[in-house]
């Protein structure tokens, strides 16, 4: 009998980068290793083909994504879905939710198609990864949006962060008991890949290689004791 064909484990993953800006910078604990994680994801919805959403908060005042993820959002081109500016805490805005990814939780008539999206209806929920700030307020809404519209959250905890390094772990708990995953970007990588045959394996393990010490400095950190 032919071995089976390999195939990701998750089915309709997707990438949020919730609110990591340049006016954020000198307040956010640790707001560096929050970029690092950042930089480490969006390569990988490169190398993956996974769909990505970014937002800012009040973008005229508190200013653009940070430069360093600039280059890996051009890089990844067409998958950047939407690019938006909010004064809603959380990313679950409506130009997000009616996008076709996370048609699954949407079957009713409020569900819209964009007819110049490249994306296809999903027939499951969507498998969304959260990485940005703050932990405790977009974050937390994002996630709790999304739980409730259904679908998969995966909160990465050395990708997210707060002025207060203590509201961290408290966010984090709340999120877990609300049924989101509060895992760490290897972990997630790994999972949703889920076989080491599938084609773009290779090109992940280089990831995971070239990015170690940053993965090391953001667990130091980021996570340490406190999930």
């Amino acid at each position: 009998m032919a071995a089976p064909t390999p195939e990701r484990r998750f089915k309709n993953p997707v990438v949020f980068i919730c609110d990591i800006q340049e006016k954020f910078r000198p307040a956010i604990y640790e707001f560096d290793k929050v970029i690092l994680t950042a930089r480490k994801l969006l390569h990988a919805a490169t190398a993956l083909r996974i769909p990505i959403f970014v937002t800012t908060q009040n973008r005229a005042r508190l200013g653009e994504t940070v430069a360093e993820l600039q280059p890996l959002l051009a890089a990844a081109g067409a998958l950047v879905q939407a690019d938006l500016d909010k004064t809603r805490f959380s990313m679950w805005l409506p130009a997000v939710a009616s996008h076709p990814v996370f048609s699954f939780s949407s079957s009713s008539a409020t569900a819209t198609t964009s007819p110049s999206s490249t994306a296809t209806a999903s027939t499951s929920p969507a498998e969304v990864v959260i990485a940005g700030i703050e932990s405790h307020i977009c974050v937390t809404q994002t996630a709790l949006d999304l739980l409730a519209a259904g679908h998969r959250v995966y909160v990465l905890a050395d990708g997210v962060s707060s002025a207060h390094r203590e509201e961290v772990p408290v966010a984090l708990a709340r999120l877990r008991q609300a049924g989101a995953v509060v895992t760490t970007s290897e972990s997630w990588l790994y999972e949703c890949m889920g076989d080491a045959g599938v084609p773009e394996f290779k090109a992940v393990v280089k990831l995971v290689k070239e990015t170690g010490p940053d993965t090391k400095a953001a667990l130091q950190a980021l996570v340490g004791s406190k999930i």
